[in-house]
């Protein structure tokens, strides 16, 4: 297997992996909390228009998933992912410090600059970005290229 196969594999099994925990997570806020309780506890973490912020989140947790899922618009739903995890950061769980069972930043740091990672590089050549626009697969690089 070459180094493209290789690489374009890797950014395959990342995307699906990446888009199964943002549709668990964004679900969650739909089904699990409805969205008056995640507005709720968005709320009382202090985050700005809790309601607004709240269907941002679990919508773009669950549309941006399944994005990353096919490969489709790889490098805007991962942009958009990328910025509702540093919203998270940013507003709820850095003052917690690292560690996740604290409260702490640790996984959305990691699903936030994986978001980046793959927004960078693109869906590779196992995407619909690869069939709907070649250059949009290759991430944002390819895109600001002349």
């Amino acid at each position: 297997m070459n180094n493209a196969v290789l690489r374009d594999v890797a950014v395959l099994i990342a995307r699906i992996a990446l888009g199964v925990v943002f549709i668990a997570h964004g679900w969650q806020k739909f089904s699990e909390w409805g969205m008056e309780g995640t507005a709720g506890s968005f709320e009382q973490m202090g985050v700005p228009v809790p309601t607004g912020s709240a269907w941002f989140s679990a919508i773009v947790e669950v549309v941006g998933g399944a994005l990353l899922i096919v490969g489709l618009a790889v490098p805007v739903a991962g942009l958009l992912l990328l910025v509702n995890m540093f919203g998270a950061l940013f507003i709820v769980h850095l003052e917690s410090g690292i560690f996740a069972a604290d409260g702490g930043y640790e996984l959305v740091l990691v699903l936030g600059v994986t978001s980046l990672l793959l927004a960078a590089v693109g869906a590779g050549r196992f995407s619909l970005d690869q069939v709907v626009a070649p250059r949009l697969a290759q991430g944002a690089g390819a895109l600001v290229k002349a």
